[in-house]
């Protein structure tokens, strides 16, 4: 079943489902994604999985280059690579 448009984890997204289903967990509204963002999401996403908060602070490490603690647009795809890789999302960037 689809969230709000989004496709679920079993189904195929694209960059900008992503990064819809992404900004569904910007709490703040600042248009940035925190670690702790990110680890809702990844609950979210992985249905409350193991680790959730481990893989959010890999994620957030590998995908946020300028160090700010915070994901940004510039950074999006970084965390798509990370999610296909090492969370087995399927995540077309074209």
């Amino acid at each position: 079943m689809a969230i709000r448009g989004v496709p679920s984890s079993r189904e195929d997204m694209t960059l900008e489902d992503f990064k819809a289903w992404l900004k569904q967990f910007d709490a703040d509204g600042d248009g940035r994604i925190s670690r702790n963002e990110l680890r809702e999401a990844l609950r979210h996403r992985l249905r409350g999985g193991w680790f959730t908060t481990w893989r959010s602070g890999r994620a957030l490490r590998q995908a946020d280059k300028n160090n700010s603690g915070f994901l940004d647009d510039s950074e999006i795809e970084n965390l798509v690579a990370f999610a296909q890789k090492d969370l087995g999302m399927k995540i077309s960037v074209w």
